[in-house]
């Protein structure tokens, strides 16, 4: 059983930056793709962005293109996303989650999931 933890959330001013960090632990037997997630108050869950390893690809949301990276570090088992030019609209609880059927396919189903942290960007 993988569990997930985020950390690195918190309050800043529009035009600052955050990193998050999500760190895995426990036994997977393969990762098909890593992904981050937020949900607004009042809102849906949105993708914000993921990382396909089955057909190596990286995709983003329109609304963070340009200013969210996706990225990981393999050896610390740890998911990041570096969130530059924040923007009032991008306050949300922020969520990591993991697909990780030991398998290649494009579609990612995502079954394991952090419990959130929370982004506040003020004007």
């Amino acid at each position: 059983q993988v569990h997930l933890v985020e950390s690195g959330g918190g309050s800043v001013q529009a035009g600052g930056s955050l990193r998050l960090s999500c760190v895995a632990s426990g036994t997977s037997y393969g990762t098909n793709c890593l992904g981050w997630f937020r949900q607004a108050p009042g809102g849906e869950l949105e993708e914000v962005a993921k990382m396909n390893f089955g057909i190596t690809s990286t995709d983003y949301a329109d609304s963070v293109k340009g200013r969210f990276t996706i990225s990981r570090d393999k050896a610390k088992s740890t998911l990041y996303l570096q969130m530059n030019s924040l923007k009032p609209e991008d306050t949300a609880m922020y969520f990591c989650a993991a697909d990780h059927r030991p398998i290649a396919t494009p579609r990612c189903e995502f079954g394991v999931w952090g419990q959130g942290t929370q982004v506040n960007v003020s004007s």
